[in-house]
């Protein structure tokens, strides 16, 4: 197929080439001169504004995946090539966009008889090589059109049409929530055993629970990874971001009175994560001395 990819960041330029090794025409756009000239040395056809980008789409329907950050940046991108796109014309938007954004967007497409795919990515920089698994919603017909790309970017089994139209954002959103779970789970667990009168190897943990245990997954396989890098984690500051999905999640939950604890719980321990000092502790630790005579420790002074 011919395609065109906006946004050629960590996610955007690797699905570039992973595209162009399936035989496929790719055009790319991006702000950076130099990430679009990456992308050419490795074939794909370079383009200076979104106008030349579309113009170097010779078929039709023409199509363009989205892959900029989530939010007003997807939106304006979304806007601007469905002026520059004709009726039939297909855009996807790989990128984490909140659902409900999502669906606004479509609305908008679709008045100008745009097709607007919405396609839940996951894989990261380990997609290039792995593949990517992708949740895809949106309309039938542009869905089985871009059927080829979504092929060559998913390994086997990776790719499903989820739903109509906001169901790919959603169901993208959901499995973020899970991460974000999962990856607390494991790390509780990981500084039980770092803390515990018992000098454990975690590397040499991780890598036998990925071997036949009920906890192994990918992020295991990740885990036994960062430990060979880094056997403490003694150069990585416990400080924790999060891009939006799990508070996402959290309201979906909310919204359809779905409890979601352990989730819920994660986003707010990332949270915690961020604070240098936190006052809700020192208020605990004031209460404790007042009531009980505890023991508080004083800040040094400076």
């Amino acid at each position: 197929m011919h395609i065109a990819m906006v946004g050629l960041g960590k996610m955007g330029a690797n699905m570039t080439t992973r595209l162009l090794a399936g035989g496929h025409h790719v055009a790319v756009y991006d702000r950076s001169d130099s990430a679009v000239a990456a992308c050419v040395a490795g074939g794909a056809m370079g383009s200076t504004s979104l106008a030349d980008l579309v113009g170097k789409l010779t078929e039709s329907p023409k199509v363009v995946w989205v892959m900029v950050p989530s939010g007003k940046p997807t939106d304006d991108t979304i806007d601007a090539l469905a002026a520059l796109l004709t009726p039939g014309d297909i855009i996807i938007d790989g990128g984490n966009t909140n659902y409900k954004d999502g669906l606004a967007a479509y609305e908008r497409c679709k008045s100008k008889s745009i097709a607007l795919v919405d396609a839940g990515t996951s894989g990261g920089i380990w997609g290039l090589k792995e593949g990517y698994c992708l949740m895809v919603g949106g309309d039938e017909v542009a869905v089985r059109t871009c059927e080829p790309i979504f092929l060559t970017l998913a390994p086997p089994n990776g790719y499903a049409h989820v739903g109509p139209a906001g169901a790919g954002h959603f169901s993208k959103m959901v499995h973020n929530g899970i991460e974000y779970g999962l990856l607390q789970a494991y790390g509780e667990g990981f500084e039980i055993l770092e803390k515990s009168p018992f000098d454990f190897d975690l590397k040499q943990l991780a890598e036998v629970w990925r071997n036949g245990s009920v906890v192994r997954s990918w992020l295991l396989d990740l885990a036994a990874l960062a430990f060979t890098e880094d056997a403490k984690l003694a150069s990585i500051r416990g400080y924790v971001d999060d891009t939006g999905e799990g508070r996402w999640t959290i309201q979906a939950a909310l919204e359809e009175n779905v409890p979601a604890p352990v989730i819920t719980l994660s986003l707010l321990a990332r949270f915690a994560s961020r604070q240098d000092e936190s006052f809700s502790a020192k208020f605990v630790a004031a209460l404790r001395n007042q009531f009980g005579g505890h023991a508080v420790k004083s800040e040094p002074k400076a």
